[in-house]
């Protein structure tokens, strides 16, 4: 499984969860057509893309392609990469019907056809195209229990301080915390921030 640097938009969860099963990125989905109303969501892609680029993989098909043309004119584009997947026909597994232009979208895409996409799309693929960088360990799981932001009585309360001494959206979820302070903060910053709050 290859590892990705950019930050990856999808548009929904059945899209994200197929994108799982190919690569190793932190993966946001827009819930479709919401994001034309997220403020919230808004501001957090552009804060993501602008800490690490952003690889934009929608459905190739009118829906798709204007959930990908707003996000062109709402984010700097010098930050953006676009990956597209072929048209391909048919439905998928989930679905009892073809979708109205009877395409494939992103969560019916095999692994490789979705790697394809990326790379073809200029992704960075860490260890590939450069030497990685030895920079510090990704946080885990682990590390926010140790720092009491899971598994602890008070622990909703301090996401929700962290969220908003960050400037995230209150309906993150942990495991979204997880990838969004790994990309816009170290451990020792997150530790600075829950020491500054009450």
């Amino acid at each position: 499984m290859i590892r990705i640097r950019e930050v990856i938009v999808v548009e929904g969860r059945y899209d994200k969860a197929a994108l799982e099963n190919a690569v190793d990125a932190v993966i946001v989905d827009t819930a479709g057509f919401g994001i034309f109303s997220d403020r919230e969501k808004l501001a957090l892609l552009r804060r993501l893309a602008r800490a690490r680029g952003m690889v934009v993989l929608t459905d190739s098909d009118s829906g798709g392609f204007l959930i990908r043309n707003f996000l062109k004119g709402a984010i700097d584009s010098s930050l953006v990469k676009h990956a597209y997947i072929p048209d391909i026909p048919g439905k998928e597994r989930r679905k009892k019907s073809p979708s109205k232009e009877g395409k494939l979208g992103v969560e019916g895409m095999r692994p490789e056809v979705l790697e394809q996409a990326l790379r073809r799309a200029g992704a960075t693929i860490e260890g590939e195209a450069q030497e990685e960088s030895g920079g510090p360990r990704p946080m885990t799981k682990a590390d926010l229990y140790a720092l009491g932001l899971t598994g602890r009585p008070d622990s909703a309360r301090k996401r929700e301080l962290v969220k908003r001494a960050l400037d995230l959206p209150e309906r993150l979820t942990v495991n979204g915390l997880l990838d969004v302070v790994n990309v816009l903060c170290t451990r020792e910053e997150l530790e600075a921030i829950i020491g500054e709050t009450p």
